[in-house]
């Protein structure tokens, strides 16, 4: 008999969980970003294709990949959906809470899905400026707060996965 208690993860989650979108490599990608660790927890891999239409950077197309819990799945599914046509100025003010809000929330152990998401996309936005040589005035200079809230948590899952290795839980 398990004594693990199930997570209350909203219908919207299961749902998206069950039947995500936008899943797989986008083989026209513009840039593609990852957050979180493939060795020792969550991970998702973020492409985006950005477009130029009269003078503003559009996300014509957002696809993911994702290795990890129904919340990292149903956070990285809906990111996309949510920035599908929106200029990425626009697409860089949402937020990790607005990304668990717009899942019926997650369960505070799961907030971090919704952090590796918006950071993944932080990530790709910065990438994509740099690529293209171009500095919006709109993109911060300095990392925000919750970009750096992605580091944290890659930091703090590759000391877990470290001490597990070192007492000799994985392999």
């Amino acid at each position: 008999m398990s004594s693990r208690i199930p997570l209350p993860y909203s219908p919207k989650v299961l749902e998206i969980f069950r039947n995500p979108k936008n899943l797989g490599p986008l083989e026209d990608a513009t840039v593609v970003e990852s957050a979180g660790s493939p060795a020792c927890g969550d991970m998702i891999r973020l492409y985006l294709k950005i477009v130029n239409v009269d003078g503003q950077d559009i996300i014509e197309k957002a696809t993911f990949e994702s290795y990890g819990c129904a919340a990292n799945i149903a956070a990285a599914s809906i990111l996309t959906e949510m920035i599908k046509g929106k200029r990425l100025e626009d697409a860089w003010k949402i937020s990790w809470k607005i990304l668990s809000d717009e899942l019926g929330g997650l369960p505070p152990i799961k907030y971090h899905c919704s952090i590796l998401a918006v950071g993944a996309l932080k990530r790709g936005i910065r990438a994509y400026y740099k690529k293209i040589g171009r500095h919006p005035d709109w993109l911060p200079k300095e990392l925000t707060i919750e970009e750096k809230q992605v580091f944290e948590e890659e930091e703090m899952m590759e000391r877990y996965y470290k001490s597990m290795k070192a007492l000799g839980g994985i392999r």
